[in-house]
């Protein structure tokens, strides 16, 4: 059962909704001043759209900084089902990876972000279809969740209700968020949440309406409100737009990198439910601190502060703060806001005083069982003393000393603990475990809505300051020096001390295909004894071929050869167990990227084994880099000899070497090189080459002309992997070298393809027809044309997903257009 947490500055209320990991970092006066503007306001916001990059950064920028509204955006998803313009993580990395963009786009425009269990499982055609997907109950619980969490009085969604005009997960975003405005107010809905939760309605729900294609013009009978968006804050010293294009621009796996828009703007926000209003979005809402008893003495407290502020010398409004402190303490209420309210206001007396505390070690993991040795530091610029230093790191206490701390003095504290036996590893909560459909399977509901894992380790750091304590909860960070971009912080994090690492994702039993793998076994301490097996193969079906130790990066590599074991894919899982039981099967992967934090995450060390008899000639294969995907390394897998085809490459009798050449997803939308050599592609096809494209976006296109014929990109897409295919069995790259069939289109992943083409010259082949269940069939997935003596191919159809994920018919259906 959930128990209540002390107060502390750095506090998880909502379980977790509201956090502040902020050590004290000074920000200048205008900005403490606003802070103290944002203390006084009391209404709530709730945003609700479906996916990563969805919200409104304009008007959420607008209600937190002018309105100086708190205002959350529920995004229903993590955004997995995109796709990934700077780098090849997909699915659950592409996730983690889209959650932290969220967070950073938050910390730009100071709203706050919940998310739901749902999983982006691809793009989807309309709400039915979505909610096939998604377990309706479920997400719409967690909708009910979110707002009877955050008490908004307000909610607005993103998109509107009406079938067939957007992306089905934004319809289902907006339908959602509907039901749960009808039944967070009601005790019957969900009544197993109300032992955490009270019922909640808000005040009114509102569709922010908006025209993609040019300047939003009101509808007739539909009452709307209008926020004036473009203003210029002077505190803060940005436009709204300025804030909103720094927070979209934090979005750089979706290339949404925004220009600020200039001078006037509006946003239009549609009443959809709730109560009437006659002036604004807000009538009727109550000021919360005019609801409790002793708030409105503390709204003249603060609105005091606010009147004598001292911009020049911030620390001489410490005193009215602590007294406003005083006051809050004194309300003895339980009320969530109220709490917020309190380690808000505690963060900006850190800033007046410009405290400066971080809690910090010299490397980034450590395993359960390690002994760390951290420092704590503590630094107090102001004049007012800092007293009673005391840090508190798994029950045991590192006393500061007994002196005051002030005039810009600093305590440097050594702390040393050890990583409990049983502690966790630092797996994101909803990856730990296995996903359930189309929803992670988070079975604590203190962690539903949350953005992110609670920083551990963390320890708790006790002072005071004139009369009274202060507790914030200070987390672990590895921090060091990059020559290129100076002091750089990233989390602390706990990994298994045995980690396991496997040379491929996919091992075909077939042809010329290197049966063997490499099984490296990376130890945290000291080299371990133990043996090597696979879950769900017997020791008849492989074979360990060697073993070295490589000592100075502690780690046994082993070379094992798989053994024909049968027809077919078979899923096998690499493990590690010492002589006294522990066994180890878990790889860990960390993804880094400059604007977000590096994220770790654990997976089973497993891989796809692939028998079939499939022909491969192994010949050489070029390949030209697009956005970033693994089909290079599925190839070599295959036997293929792959060469990435760099700057210098495109000349004629260099690409003559290749019997094929693959051009990578999104190509077009991002390789400069290659379009400017298009000519010379082209060239290569019409002396014999095999030329594949695989697809890009339509827009924005580095060029017009992709193939030998005209066709153009269009947004058709089949989203349901198992849809109906229509096949032209007789055509040569459903036929040869090997015969295809309707079983090769089974069990294929997430989609079947997007961006077709369409406006197809009739010098194109379409062997496939493809649809999704009630919408109009598609031609566009697979054209193939002879052109002088070699043959052109574009497709849509997904191959970056379905061949690392190992489907054995795409898998073939691919070897075949390469063969041609």
């Amino acid at each position: 059962m959930l128990k209540p947490k002390v107060i502390q500055t750095f506090v998880y209320v909502l379980f977790g909704f509201f956090s502040y990991h902020t050590q004290a970092q000074s920000i200048p006066s205008s900005q403490i001043y606003h802070q103290l503007l944002q203390l006084k306001e009391t209404k709530r916001v709730l945003y609700v759209a479906a996916h990563p990059d969805d919200e409104n950064t304009r008007l959420i920028s607008y209600l937190v900084n002018g309105e100086h509204a708190e205002v959350a955006y529920l995004s229903v998803t993590r955004g997995d089902g995109g796709q990934n313009l700077i780098g090849k993580e997909l699915g659950i990395e592409l996730g983690q990876i889209r959650t932290q963009e969220l967070l950073k786009a938050r910390e730009t425009d100071g709203g706050r972000q919940f998310f739901t269990r749902a999983m982006d499982f691809g793009y989807s055609k309309n709400p039915d279809e979505t909610l096939q997907n998604w377990d309706r109950q479920k997400v719409l619980a967690d909708v009910v969740w979110a707002i009877r969490k955050f008490q908004p009085d307000i909610i607005i969604t993103r998109f509107n209700t009406i079938p067939g005009v957007t992306h089905g997960h934004h319809t289902t975003s907006a339908i959602l968020a509907g039901e749960a405005f009808e039944l967070a107010g009601k005790s019957v809905a969900f009544p197993e949440q109300l032992q955490w939760v009270k019922p909640w309605q808000p005040k009114r729900i509102f569709f922010n309406a908006y025209n993609f294609q040019g300047e939003f013009k009101p509808e007739e009978g539909k009452k709307y409100h209008i926020f004036q968006v473009g203003g210029y804050d002077p505190l803060l010293g940005e436009t709204y737009h300025q804030i909103a294009a720094d927070s979209r621009t934090m979005h750089k796996s979706q290339g949404f990198g925004a220009t600020a828009g200039i001078g006037d703007a509006k946003d239009f926000i549609q009443l959809v439910g709730g109560e009437d209003y006659s002036q604004n979005a807000f009538d009727g809402v109550v000021d919360r601190w005019e609801a409790v008893p002793g708030g409105k003495e503390i709204k003249a407290q603060i609105a005091q502060l606010i009147s004598g502020f001292d911009f020049t010398q911030p620390e001489k409004n410490v005193a009215g703060l602590l007294k406003l402190r005083s006051s809050l303490l004194g309300l003895n209420s339980n009320e969530t806001w109220v709490t917020e309210k309190i380690s808000k206001l505690d963060q900006t007396i850190f800033k007046a005083l410009g405290l400066e505390f971080e809690f910090n070690v010299r490397k980034e993991w450590g395993f359960p069982g390690e002994e760390i040795k951290a420092e704590l530091v503590f630094n107090n610029p102001s004049s007012l003393a800092i007293l009673g230093i005391n840090f508190k790191m798994n029950e045991v206490d590192f006393q500061g000393k007994n002196e005051e701390l002030n005039d810009n003095k600093t305590q440097a504290l050594p702390v040393v603990f050890t990583i409990p036996e049983d502690a966790s590893y630092s797996q994101p909560y909803w990856l730990e475990n296995p996903i359930d459909g189309a929803l992670y399977d988070v079975r604590d509901q203190a962690q539903i809505g949350k953005p992110f894992n609670d920083s551990t380790p963390s320890g708790s750091l006790t002072f005071g300051i004139a009369d009274q304590q202060f507790s914030v909860s200070v987390p672990l960070k590895y921090k060091f020096n990059d020559q290129v971009d100076g002091e750089v912080k990233q989390p602390f994090v706990i990994v298994p001390e045995v980690d396991l690492a496997v040379s491929k994702e996919n091992v075909f039993l077939i042809g010329g295909a290197d049966p063997t793998v490499t099984v490296s076994v990376s130890f945290k301490s000291q080299f371990l004894e133990g043996e090597l097996d696979f879950e769900g193969l017997d020791k008849t079906q492989f074979k360990i071929l060697s073993i070295e130790d490589v000592m100075i990066q502690k780690k046994r590599v082993y070379q094992v050869a798989f053994l024909p074991n049968g027809s077919g894919k078979k899923r096998v899982t690499a493990r590690f167990t010492t002589p006294d039981g522990k066994s180890y099967d878990k790889s860990t992967k960390t993804i880094s990227y400059k604007h977000i934090p590096n994220l770790t995450y654990f997976f089973p060390a497993s891989l796809n084994l692939i028998q079939a008899d499939w022909k491969v000639s192994g010949e050489k294969i070029g390949y030209i880099p697009g956005a970033g995907d693994d089909v290079p390394g599925v190839l070599s897998a295959l036997g293929y000899k792959v060469t990435m085809i760099g700057p210098e490459d495109y000349s004629l009798d260099y690409l003559s070497q290749f019997k094929a050449i693959v051009v990578g997803i999104r190509a077009y939308n991002t390789n400069e090189i290659l379009a400017a050599n298009q000519q010379i592609l082209m060239g290569y096809v019409r002396s014999g080459g095999n030329l594949i494209v695989q697809y890009s976006t339509s827009s924005p296109l580095l060029t017009n002309q992709l193939g030998p014929f005209p066709f153009t990109i269009g947004r058709d897409r089949v989203a349901v992997q198992g849809s109906p295919v229509t096949a032209d069995w007789t055509s040569p790259v459903l036929a040869r070298p090997n015969k295809m069939d309707e079983q090769d289109l089974e069990d294929w992943v997430q989609e079947r393809g997007l961006y077709f083409a369409t406006a197809i010259d009739s010098a194109y082949q379409t062997p496939l027809i493809m649809q999704d269940p009630d919408e109009p069939s598609s031609t566009g997935s697979l054209i193939v044309a002879n052109y002088g003596e070699g043959t052109f191919v574009y497709t849509g159809i997904s191959f970056f997903r379905q061949l690392p994920a190992g489907v054995p018919g795409a898998i073939k259906l691919f070897i075949n257009l390469i063969e041609q």
